[in-house]
């Protein structure tokens, strides 16, 4: 998979970066996933999983820095990019159901300098 933006861009260059993913059996905290974008059914997005179902995320709601807290539903997972000013995530589309989800990212595979496994470690 071929993935480009800047809302992954601690995770992966902006200017794009080739990618392996793996349909996956189980999601877990950390894990950088392929979605389907719930606003646009055509468009896949690449976001890290920052809370599964029954956890309490908080998260920065406006400019103001005001912050809410959710607990995620079942079936949910909470997901953002790791670049969040820059990122359209569940902070604007809420919880994601498991559903939307199409696999896991494993390793970057280029440019080379690059080459390596994308860990579930959350930023």
């Amino acid at each position: 998979m071929y993935a480009f933006g800047p809302s992954m861009i601690l995770t992966l260059h902006p200017s794009g970066n080739v990618a392996l993913a793996e349909r996956i059996s189980e999601i877990s905290r950390g894990d950088v996933v392929i979605l389907q974008s719930p606003q646009d059914p055509n468009k896949l997005l690449i976001k890290r999983v920052i809370g599964v179902e029954g956890d309490c995320v908080s998260f920065v709601v406006d400019k103001d820095e005001s912050r809410r807290t959710i607990v995620v539903p079942r079936g949910h997972v909470w997901v953002e990019g790791d670049y969040t000013q820059n990122s359209r995530d569940s902070r604007t589309f809420g919880p994601l159901p498991y559903g939307l989800i199409q696999g896991r990212v494993l390793w970057r595979v280029w440019p080379f300098q690059d080459f390596g496994p994308i860990g579930p470690t959350t930023t």
